[in-house]
């Protein structure tokens, strides 16, 4: 196996002192007045504001962007003696897929998180909701029990109301735990990018909250070419490393989806690209493992190369090139049919690792003895306590509603 570089990693190390008051409660007034920290390839540092980003640019550049929507997922229903018990919606169960459940009417199953848990001692709960004008009743019945999670039937009494219209009417923004409000109106627009489109995410790629059409139109003004991938984010995303050895560390699997016609440009590429958060790091890379997977098995096979193994990357042949990685992948593509590819990624990106396709990260600051802080140290190096300690010493606010940087490798 090739795991010698990455297997006396300690999760100790890659920890920080961070405190409460310099995590962002709230978004700034406006999303590109953030500010934006600016690390060069040769180490040195600067501040400006993110309304400046596209003159950090090379101009002719590849950007990336995960256009994942965020679902308002948490579910609040009351039994008749005033207990509250949350249901917080994490994945389709039936129908499978994140389109085919929110749009499904009357049914669905989904894998929850249930707050108060122990008051669920019945096994339907029920909630009225208003819907456009009509009234609805909301059922949620346990199945079973999965480990930390439910699997949770609900269903509905109006035919005319999607799964979707009803977490709309009575869902709230599934803000991360270490916010410490409840969710406002302000979240629903705030926690969300401009550019989102496809609902499926419990938690925002947040890289992209500072973007605004004014950041938009300077990208464009220097010919920088703007891909779109889906990645729906977990709330695994927050799970601390809790074990001593990143080795024992379970990754969250995630879904993910990229057109054929993105996978053609990567063919093209003669240099590295510009991503929008970890999340697109982690989709652009899987993609380049899936197509070595591919050219290592049976082109013939169907199922080759639709998921991608937490320490898979690793272990398969490392000096495979990029191009032709995605010749194979789009190979594949062609012959299986469909103008998207999907699959999914357990990938943990850990120092050691090597960047094949990314050479440019835009990201947020990410919190202590998490794996988005391991990507990030992957990515810089030893440099990433330096920049981080540059980011607290200048008031810089941090996690999700927090401030931007952009990392040159």
């Amino acid at each position: 196996m090739f795991l010698k570089p990455i297997d006396n990693i300690i999760s100790g190390q890659f920890t920080y002192a961070l405190p409460d008051e310099r995590i962002a409660a709230y978004p700034v007034s406006r999303r590109d007045d953030s500010q934006l920290l600016i690390r060069r390839k040769q180490g040195t540092l600067e501040r400006d504001t993110f309304g400046n980003l596209a003159s950090y640019l090379e101009k002719d550049c590849h950007m990336v962007f995960n256009n994942s929507r965020v679902i308002p997922a948490r579910l609040i229903f009351k039994k008749p003696s005033g207990s509250r018990i949350e249901l917080f919606c994490l994945k389709p169960v039936e129908p499978a897929g994140y389109a085919a459940s929110l749009s499904s009417g009357k049914e669905c199953t989904w894998e929850c998180m249930a707050g108060n848990l122990k008051r669920f001692r019945e096994n339907t709960l029920s909630l009225k909701v208003r819907v456009n004008n009509e009234d609805c009743t909301l059922k949620a019945e346990k199945i079973r029990h999965l480990g930390n999670t439910t699997e949770v039937r609900f269903t509905w009494d109006n035919g005319s109301v999607t799964f979707a219209g009803l977490l709309s009417a009575a869902g709230q923004t599934p803000l991360p735990p270490y916010i410490k409000r409840n969710p406002e109106e302000i979240d629903r627009s705030r926690y969300q990018t401009i550019y989102s489109r496809v609902e499926g995410s419990v938690a925002a790629p947040t890289a992209g909250l500072h973007f605004t059409e004014a950041v938009f139109e300077q990208i464009r003004a220097k010919n920088i070419s703007v891909h779109e991938v889906t990645l729906h984010i977990g709330a695994g995303t927050f799970q601390p490393i809790k074990t001593p050895s990143v080795l024992d560390h379970e990754m969250h699997a995630e879904f993910f989806s990229v057109s054929g016609s993105l996978i053609a440009e990567l063919e093209k590429l003669d240099s590295g690209i510009v991503a929008v958060g970890t999340t697109t790091v982690r989709t652009i890379e899987s993609l380049y493992w899936l197509g070595v997977k591919i050219l290592q098995a049976n082109k013939n096979s169907r199922q080759t190369g639709l998921h991608l193994g937490q320490w898979e990357a690793y272990c398969l042949p490392q000096e495979v090139p990029v191009k032709q990685a995605f010749v194979a992948l789009n190979q594949w593509l062609e012959k299986w049919g469909g103008p998207d590819f999907a699959a999914s990624t357990k990938l943990m990106i850990v120092p050691g690792y090597k960047f094949r396709v990314v050479n440019t990260l835009i990201t947020n600051f990410h919190q202590p003895g998490s794996t988005l802080l391991l990507l990030v140290a992957a990515f810089m190096g030893e440099q990433w306590k330096e920049t981080y300690q540059y980011a607290l010493d200048n008031g810089f606010r941090f996690l999700s509603y927090g401030d931007s940087s952009i990392l040159f490798a």
